[in-house]
């Protein structure tokens, strides 16, 4: 049989990174052995449960391109699915649960107690067989000892984790359990339950957790720990994905960036590696600069206009070679394209604000007259053409005695607002002569 996986998320309102990494390597291993990647909703907590943060889960593996062979197919947990193993809501699932406990009860594997069903627990150690950790063997603490049983079913009729997540796992196959290592205190009592059923327990891979920079566990509240910072922070989803598989995952090559279909090929749950992964925000962005560099020019023109609408900057007002000339200026330049709006607005606006420091050190009296005469050099060059406005501006700053720079600075400041910003001289051919002349008059005028 060949592999089935699973992802079982709860539905709490966010995607933690660490859950995107449980995703993805589950993903990677069901593409790479030609198996099922199953997508299970753990949604018994109906106080917190919501169809808007089922939602989340689902629309942050779309952004990411784990793409699941089964599981449901909207957030509403009686909608449509693909899958013969459904439903894939645990909340739909509670006939199973009933019945699953009755059988335990029956054979006086399970009883009832304060309202509670508890299950009888071996006192026998477990060795959990970890295709990543290695053979662990789990025994009884001590207050275990003295009353080593669990509940299953509390006392208001709800199922617990343990309980439903083997039910499901039985039911739906499951040959693979790929999870945080968080997760493996609990499994001992996940064999005792598979065996109680009368099945060998699936293979279990308990993959590190990812820890902080300074070594502390990731929690929601930590900068970077949820996926939808990266959605609405200006990623691209490639960027996140080549990342996440580098978070106790390695190629053995020392290389970073990695074609995912390489990765497809090359992954396999006894290569990942034992050590917490600690997450580096900085290798992430540079990996988002090289993904964003190499972008087809079609998609690099999409994602900066929703970047520049997202930021109230409507394009539609320009002609589509103005805007694509514009956007030409800034591939390479930025990585985040949340970036955008700030480095190159100031090709959609009327005009522009300056940037009080450099307006402070550069529109001073002395760079009046400097200014001027290169605005009227410029009125009068055709074409109005990168290297000839280059040659022009570097011309003036000969005759007056300056270096280039002089001109450069309060010239790159009137026609953006911006000290910095694409190269001078293509975004002066872009902008045109029109608004250069008008850009250059009021900045003289605000002398």
């Amino acid at each position: 049989m060949k592999p089935r996986v699973r992802f079982a998320p709860s539905p709490t309102g966010f995607l933690h990174i660490g859950g995107a990494r449980t995703a993805l390597f589950n993903w990677l291993y069901a593409r790479h052995t030609g198996g099922t990647f199953v997508l299970r909703i753990e949604d018994t907590d109906t106080a917190r449960n919501t169809q808007a943060a089922v939602d989340v889960i689902l629309n942050g593996l779309r952004w990411l391109g784990l793409n699941w062979d089964e599981g449901p197919l909207t957030s509403d947990a009686t909608g449509p699915v693909k899958g013969d193993y459904g439903p894939y809501f645990q909340s739909q699932r509670k006939d199973k649960y009933r019945l699953r406990v009755e059988a335990l009860l029956s054979r006086g594997l399970a009883y009832e107690q304060d309202g509670a069903i508890k299950f009888r627990m071996t006192r026998e150690p477990i060795v959990i067989q970890d295709l990543v950790v290695g053979d662990v063997e789990r025994k009884l603490t001590d207050r275990e000892e003295q009353d080593p049983d669990f509940v299953i079913v509390r006392s208001d009729g709800e199922p617990v984790f343990h309980l439903v997540n083997v039910v499901d796992d039985l039911e739906m196959n499951i040959t693979h359990v790929i999870r945080g290592e968080d997760h493996l205190s609990n499994t001992s009592k996940h064999i005792a339950l598979f065996r109680a059923f009368g099945v060998q327990p699936p293979k279990y891979a308990h993959i590190p957790l990812i820890l902080n920079p300074d070594g502390t566990k990731m929690s929601k509240r930590d900068q970077g720990a949820l996926l939808t910072a990266y959605m609405e922070g200006g990623y691209l989803p490639e960027a996140v994905v080549n990342y996440l598989c580098l978070l106790s995952w390695s190629p053995k090559d020392n290389r970073e960036k990695i074609r995912l279909e390489e990765v497809i090929e090359r992954f396999d749950l006894p290569q990942i590696l034992r050590a917490n992964a600690r997450f580096d925000h900085a290798k992430l962005l540079w990996l988002q600069g090289e993904y964003a560099r190499e972008l087809r020019d079609d998609r690099f023109y999409e994602l900066c206009v929703h970047a520049l609408a997202r930021a109230g900057i409507d394009t539609n007002r320009f002609p589509v070679e103005y805007v694509k000339a514009a956007l030409d200026t800034c591939k390479g330049k930025i990585k985040l394209f949340t970036e955008l709006p700030a480095y190159a607005g100031f090709y959609f606006k009327d005009s522009v604000d300056y940037d009080p420091d450099s307006a402070k050190k550069h529109f001073v009296p002395e760079n009046r007259p400097r200014l001027e005469k290169l605005r009227d050099a410029y009125a009068r060059q055709e074409p109005f053409e990168a290297a000839h406005l280059e040659a022009v501006l570097k011309n003036v700053a000969g005759e007056l005695g300056v270096k280039a720079a002089v001109l450069v600075h309060p010239t790159r400041l009137a026609c953006t607002g911006n000290p910095a910003g694409p190269s001078l001289y293509h975004l002066l051919e872009v902008l045109g002569k029109e608004r250069v002349l008008q850009r250059l008059d009021r900045a003289l005028a605000s002398f």
